[in-house]
């Protein structure tokens, strides 16, 4: 990119569909203000299981061809979001989906949750001093709930912010870039517990998840220092979680995941401030992850 636009950010994410649940509102917000917004899938997500019984034989102990099938949904769903630099770690199908945690494709050859952690990064950090992102967004240390890929994503993120910033480290991967803001995914309990009362009202889903399904989720909202009211990009949230449709049945601002278990659509963002400074006053919640942020 020769010219790069004032505001830019990165978002990394294990597999298609998590960038639209997590963070598909900032990711529309930011994109229609005119800011660069790159999305870094680590995997194809080749071992979810499949919601259509139409699309059933995509499954990877039938065809296995739900890796492919997802990249398409994944275009779908960023042109919904207006994001049009979405790109996988290391170029499609370089790492695969590792399935849940204990699971034997854990150990699979070439699964994510395998892969050693600074290769991995090198790849993160060729994007990164491609595009040179002032904001970085990913997972808590846990992976929001503790799947092999998203704690690896988190790993793999963390390792190519140190990278890409190091001088010494390998040049011909671009200029070195210091990162200036480092957020992990939060969901305050409070309010996921507004949303699945909302969901118990609408009566939408005969069962529901519980807050505790819900990623980055916390009690301890001093966790908590950055929201992005995503009420205005609520259209385009859920326009693009419909476009994962082999994981994602939505109805309405609700939704569920292949389980059948109702889940409200947060339209509000939450953030934890993992690096850098704050742009906003002490005690109070940033309301632009870019605060404070120089261009």
């Amino acid at each position: 990119m020769t010219h790069l636009p004032a505001r830019r950010l990165l978002l990394v994410h294990a597999h298609p569909d998590d960038e639209s649940i997590n963070n598909g509102a900032t990711m529309a917000k930011y994109a229609a203000e005119g800011a660069q917004v790159t999305l870094v899938t680590c995997t194809r997500g080749e071992e979810g299981e499949v919601i259509p019984p139409s699309l059933a034989h995509l499954a990877p102990d039938r065809e296995d061809q739900l890796g492919p099938y997802r990249v398409g949904e994944l275009a779908a769903a960023m042109k919904e979001l207006g994001v049009t630099d979405h790109r996988f770690l290391g170029g499609s199908g370089r790492y695969r989906d590792s399935g849940m945690m204990g699971a034997e494709q854990n150990r699979r050859p070439g699964a994510f949750w395998s892969a050693d952690v600074d290769e991995a990064a090198a790849h993160l950090v060729e994007v990164v001093r491609q595009v040179r992102p002032q904001v970085l967004v990913t997972y808590d240390p846990h992976g929001g709930y503790g799947h092999p890929d998203h704690i690896q994503a988190h790993r793999v993120a963390m390792r190519a912010f140190d990278l890409a910033a190091e001088r010494a480290y390998r040049r011909d991967l671009g200029a070195p870039h210091e990162i200036a803001k480092v957020y992990w995914n939060r969901v305050p309990r409070a309010y996921a517990e507004e949303g699945f009362a909302r969901l118990r009202d609408a009566g939408v889903f005969a069962k529901s998840a519980a807050p505790e399904d819900v990623p980055g989720l916390t009690a301890d909202e001093t966790l908590i220092t950055a929201e992005i009211d995503g009420a205005a990009y609520a259209g385009r949230k859920t326009a693009a979680m419909r476009a994962h449709a082999t994981q994602i049945a939505v109805e309405g601002g609700f939704f569920a995941l292949s389980n059948d278990l109702g889940q409200p659509v947060l339209t509000t963002e939450h953030y934890q401030l993992a690096r850098g400074g704050s742009g906003a006053p002490a005690g109070e919640r940033e309301r632009d992850l870019f605060a404070g942020v120089a261009a």
